[in-house]
């Protein structure tokens, strides 16, 4: 019998893979997305998706989404006091893992280790490179079918007017020198709409941009665009 782990879904492309790489390997069996949802607007926290584009990735899936839901304001501590509360629901369930998309960062995998040191849940990390990875790891993304749009950038490491576009190879030919191909810099985030991982494309459309808190949102919307 397989261990049990959650996989954390941020919406975007690297959870989606992280998906498709631990249903390829066969070692674990993911029984369901863990999602954290920002309480006030009914969306995924930084990646700014609606909760229905989320829901209908997880039936897309296969796969319970298991929702945290998040003040706002959020701080930390508070952040963390939920995120306790999903590793006791998990264990509960007999999970015994938690996988992350993370890429690269050092210091983003070393928290989620501290955090979950003792707890009964084993982080796990399948996509774990290094920078050097990245341009190969984003092609072959591609090149597997995997559909993605741009929901969120930063504009203080990627123009702005990038916001709303497809994760194809126009954009990684059209990024700056010095951008993550797969913005693991925080350059941007994405929706992941389509690939692999999912039984069925996901319809979307790209609504208003929006500017908050420091950052460019695309507000993305279900369902196909007309014409």
């Amino acid at each position: 019998m397989r261990p049990k782990v959650l996989l954390s879904w941020s919406s975007g492309k690297d959870s989606a893979w992280a998906l498709h790489v631990l249903r390829q390997r066969g070692e674990v069996e993911v029984v369901g997305l863990a999602t954290t949802l920002n309480e006030a607007f009914g969306r995924v926290a930084m990646h700014g998706v609606r909760a229905e584009l989320v829901c209908s990735q997880a039936e897309a899936a296969g796969l319970p989404l298991w929702t945290v839901p998040l003040p706002w304001p959020c701080s930390n501590d508070q952040y963390e006091s939920r995120m306790r509360g999903l590793v006791e629901r998990a264990r509960a369930a007999g999970v015994c893992g938690l996988a992350f998309g993370d890429l690269f960062l050092a210091d983003v995998r070393a928290y989620r280790e501290r955090q979950l040191a003792g707890s009964g849940i084993e982080p796990l990390f399948p996509l774990w490179g290094a920078p050097a990875d990245t341009p190969a790891l984003a092609r072959e993304m591609i090149g597997a079918g995997l559909r993605a749009t741009l929901a969120c950038v930063d504009p203080k490491q990627l123009a702005p007017q990038f916001v709303g576009w497809e994760f194809d190879t126009r954009l990684l030919a059209e990024l700056p020198p010095g951008a993550d191909p797969c913005g693991e810099n925080g350059e941007f985030h994405t929706f992941c709409h389509a690939g692999p991982m999912f039984d069925r494309p996901i319809p979307v459309r790209v609504g208003d941009t929006i500017e908050r808190d420091g950052f460019c949102f695309a507000d993305l919307l279900p369902g196909a665009a007309p014409g």
